[in-house]
């Protein structure tokens, strides 16, 4: 089964941006060659130009402490597992802890670092970042990879708070809806809204089927239409009837 994820709003978009990123930086820094933690010190930068673009931290904070205050409204609910509520309210504690200790602007760490900075900007060129450029950087790239492992992780480290942070959210949200059996006749599902506010809906459907989902929606209307790839992957319309699950997501 493969799952498509599709954000409502630009808040959403830019959480599951990040998720991303971080998804691949944890592959490559666990990795040994000197290329595979380029591309780990690399997704770092990526994450500071995503993420400098919001006050995300404060917006994670206000949010995590809008769960917190909606979860209580249950501890007096007898059919909510009180063991299940208190370990949820426990981890948003600790998440919203460790993200307020976190001090300054999201990445400040490295953005002090000149060294750092100094990779950043010729990164951005294609090919900037040869030996010829930054020797220093090459010869960093010759050390041992646990070193060049270590160093990363503790660049790295100060971003840590965020991400958990991040997880969290969007695995709350995630969690906010039931999945729903639908057919699309021919290829297309259309759905009204009604006005209603969503975060983000989840797709869920059979590789097996070969559809690809091509996903347009707003408050008002949730448009789906099916494609299929050929020999050369280019998306062409499926005329198939396509089954698949639908989860729409709201906090």
């Amino acid at each position: 089964m493969i799952v498509y994820e599709y954000p409502f709003n630009e808040r959403i978009r830019t959480l599951l941006r990040l998720e991303d990123l971080y998804e691949k930086f944890k592959f490559f820094v666990h990795q040994e060659h000197p290329m595979q933690h380029h591309v780990a010190l690399a997704t770092i930068f990526d994450m500071l130009e995503v993420a400098g673009r919001a006050d995300l931290k404060s917006d994670l904070l206000q949010e995590l402490e809008r769960q917190r205050q909606s979860l209580l409204g249950y501890r007096s609910n007898p059919n909510v597992q009180a063991e299940t509520l208190d370990a949820i309210l426990s981890e948003l504690d600790a998440v919203s802890g460790a993200l307020v200790a976190a001090q300054g602007k999201t990445g400040q760490n490295i953005r002090d670092n000149e060294w750092l900075m100094s990779i950043r900007g010729r990164t951005i060129i294609p090919g900037g970042a040869c030996e010829f450029d930054l020797p220093s950087y090459y010869a960093w790239q010759k050390r041992g990879a646990e070193q060049r492992f270590n160093d990363i992780a503790g660049w790295f480290g100060p971003l840590a708070p965020l991400f958990d942070a991040l997880a969290l959210v969007l695995r709350l949200l995630r969690d906010s809806g039931g999945p729903v059996k639908m057919i699309a006749n021919t290829g297309s599902y259309q759905q009204m809204l009604q006005g209603k506010v969503y975060q983000m809906l989840r797709l869920t459907l059979d590789e097996a089927t070969g559809a690809i989902p091509e996903i347009s929606a707003n408050k008002y209307m949730l448009w789906v239409r099916f494609t299929t790839q050929g020999g050369d992957l280019k998306p062409k319309p499926l005329e198939e009837d396509v089954p698949f699950e639908l989860t729409l997501c709201n906090f």
